[in-house]
């Protein structure tokens, strides 16, 4: 291939390297905060499935994310905050007979189902959640306790 060949394809590949990487989201945070559930599923699976602690920790309020990042690993959050380990794990929120959510001016109560595997045995969890809008985004504020 001749240089001036290599040299037009070079910048004719530019342009389309550029707009492919300027579109991709930051993956290191949760960018979907506009709903509790949402907030709620994704810390979940950023810990569990992801193994993203930081990235966990962008939808806690400073006060959590402080303690979050404490533990330095998906692991250890899980086992000391949660008292549940998962190698694996489905999460979904509490959408039976009964409320999905507790809502009240900018604050939830979200209660969160987990069925997963850790070591080979199967698991299955209830864990709620205290969440507070501030600025338009959810934010998960505490660990409620254990509801039954």
């Amino acid at each position: 291939m001749s240089y001036f060949k290599k040299v037009l394809l070079a910048l004719s590949l530019c342009p389309i390297l550029l707009l492919t990487a300027c579109s991709e989201e930051d993956t290191s945070k949760i960018t979907e905060v506009d709903h509790p559930e949402f907030v709620a599923l994704a810390f979940f699976d950023a810990l569990y499935n992801e193994k993203n602690i930081k990235k966990a920790a962008s939808v806690c309020t400073p006060k959590l994310a402080r303690l979050v990042m404490h533990y330095r690993s998906p692991e250890a959050v899980g086992r000391h905050l949660f008292n549940m380990s998962y190698d694996t794990v489905d999460v979904k929120p509490d959408n039976g007979g009964v409320k999905v959510r507790e809502q009240f001016k900018g604050s939830a109560n979200i209660t969160v189902y987990f069925d997963g595997y850790y070591q080979e045995k199967r698991i299955k969890e209830v864990k709620r959640l205290a969440i507070v809008q501030r600025d338009g985004q959810w934010y998960i504020d505490k660990i409620l306790k254990d509801p039954f």
